[in-house]
């Protein structure tokens, strides 16, 4: 039920049942719109945000990360982890959740799953970037990996950029399968490849999303044509990524936070000096974006707490005045705020 004033103390939760019904309720492609406005308007005040690289805890199996910031007014962090090998034991390779924040009390204001928002999030990002760094025109992509992330990538391409046609590869025949039926449908003419060239014939722009945790060559130097717009997402830790180096060397290069991503993006492969463009720059008119349209950008993406900020204020706003949340006694409230010792004791068996 909606929260009334006197549930001070009681915290919005958004449960992974209520973001589907969230995302239904609005509609997939006009949520990942929303997203997409959303992040774009925080990164149109990046300046304004506290930023640092994510908290990793890396381990042989994957890595549990702490994604911090705030603007000021409102603090946020995401707990995600990237677990590759937990697809064969039938879990997924990413799960996460989130919190917002009140900068002047500390008291949070909402707690939300972010298995499914990260993937919308990560869409919307991707697709945003993709508005204005693709060649103009761009209407086939190739979608290379078909997992968890793959029809929300396609979904958010068309409805922010056009996309009409999304050529799937994955090296499981499976994940294409599921993928292809998945998006049918879904207005998209959705071709199944047998190999990651076949994918990319007439694709104006490439999305790579694998999820090994390797040193992996997804993408060859003479794969890669002149003009296209890569969306290279899969690699997001130190030892991940999915482009050979002459890649990097031909293209032009944009990235969220640099000091993230020359730690777990494609560049980790790059001198440290390796000139990159933030992406927000294009977007405040400091940095060009695409120059003409025989240049290859590359959007270097690792993911970023801003995204995640973006992404549960616009949840926030959604869920008010709807049912698509439990409020969640989550915080100690005394009627006196010195007494938290007898709050616990008249809680007691027999207390009056």
């Amino acid at each position: 039920m909606p929260l009334t004033p006197s549930d001070k103390a009681l915290v919005p939760f958004v449960s992974v049942d209520h973001m589907m019904k969230l995302v239904h309720h609005i509609g997939i492609e006009p949520m990942l719109i929303g997203l997409a406005e959303y992040i774009e308007a925080d990164f149109r005040r990046w300046e304004l945000f506290d930023k640092t690289p994510r908290i990793a805890s890396h381990s042989a199996e994957g890595v549990i990360e702490l994604m911090p910031t705030s603007d000021g007014e409102v603090y946020g962090f995401k707990y995600v982890n990237g677990h590759p090998r937990n697809t064969k034991a039938g879990l997924q390779t990413v799960t996460a959740f989130g919190l917002l924040a009140n900068v002047g009390n500390g008291y949070p204001v909402l707690l939300s799953e972010m298995t499914v928002l990260t993937a919308l999030r990560t869409a919307a990002t991707s697709a945003m970037v993709a508005l204005h760094l693709a060649p103009k025109g761009a209407d086939t992509m190739a979608m290379i990996g078909a997992g968890a992330q793959s029809e929300f990538q396609s979904l958010a391409m068309k409805a922010l950029v056009g996309l009409k046609s999304v050529r799937l590869y994955d090296i499981d025949p499976m994940a294409t399968e599921k993928a292809a039926r998945n998006l049918t449908g879904m207005g998209l003419e959705v071709v199944a490849c047998r190999s990651a060239e076949e994918s990319m014939e007439g694709a104006q722009i490439i999305t790579t999303c694998t999820a090994d945790k390797q040193y992996a060559t997804i993408l060859t130097d003479n794969m890669v044509g002149a003009g296209v717009h890569i969306n290279a997402i899969g690699g997001d830790c130190p030892g991940k990524t999915e482009l050979a180096p002459a890649i990097l060397h031909r293209a032009s290069i944009f990235v969220e936070y640099p000091e993230q991503t020359r730690i777990e993006g494609e560049i980790q492969q790059l001198a440290p000096d390796h000139p990159v463009t933030e992406f927000w720059q294009v977007l405040a008119g400091t940095a060009p974006g695409r120059r003409d349209a025989a240049e290859i950008t590359l959007f270097d993406s690792v993911g970023f707490a801003i995204e995640d900020f973006s992404a549960l204020r616009y949840v926030r706003d959604r869920i008010a005045g709807t049912d698509l949340f439990t409020p969640l006694d989550l915080l100690a409230d005394p009627d006196d705020p010195r007494d938290l010792f007898g709050m616990v004791m008249r809680a007691g068996p027999g207390a009056g």
